[in-house]
């Protein structure tokens, strides 16, 4: 059972993370932040510091969120195609199943040129998560899945490129098609990716 502190931390971030998706990390301010929570706004600067480190806790949180619902259960699927297969699945209900969107999408637009502790912990995240992409396309390969030749890095680049038009055509358009054309494009991306029969 979290302490009591501790859980007032997880409540803030858990609203933190909803208001960076809907008006970004630069408009996540710690006045704001207590007029969401109803707490003070010593308290939330006695839980972060500043702005800085709220924002980074902010990214922090949402990846262990994403982790535990994209990553660790598609981590039971068989390795291999599979594996690949819940990966993406996951991701795509993870990316628009969000009331108020993807905060690393958001964070992804709005930090590009910005320098700062919070674009170094994004930077950070999307390379892991390339990286896991990455390693499960190599892990197809040494299954047999996936073509011998197959670049497991461009793979991972084409397939993130892939979800970061889902999220715009599904939440900026409204396109409710969004979802059909990921999977689409996605059936692509394994065909060439397949191992020739």
């Amino acid at each position: 059972m979290a302490r009591p502190a501790e859980a007032t931390r997880q409540n803030i971030l858990a609203h933190a993370i909803d208001l960076a998706a809907r008006v970004g990390l630069g408009g996540l301010t710690i006045g704001g932040l207590a007029e969401a929570t109803g707490l003070s706004k010593s308290g939330l600067f006695a839980h972060f510091g500043s702005k800085d480190t709220l924002q980074v806790r902010v990214l922090e949180t949402a990846g262990e969120q994403f982790v535990d619902a994209v990553v660790r259960p598609a981590l039971r699927a068989a390795r291999g195609e599979p594996r690949v297969v819940e990966l993406f699945e996951r991701w795509l209900e993870w990316g628009l199943g969000q009331a108020a969107g993807c905060v690393f999408t958001a964070a992804t637009f709005e930090l590009d040129d910005q320098p700062g502790p919070a674009r170094d912990a994004l930077v950070k995240l999307q390379r892991d998560w390339l990286d896991t992409l990455a390693q499960a396309a190599r892990i197809a390969v040494r299954e047999g899945h996936f073509r011998e030749d197959l670049d497991a890095e461009q793979f991972a680049f084409e397939l993130h490129g892939l979800m970061l038009v889902t999220h715009e055509s599904g939440r900026l358009f409204r396109d409710h098609t969004s979802t059909k054309r990921a999977r689409n494009g996605f059936e692509r991306l394994l065909r060439d990716a397949r191992r020739p029969s």
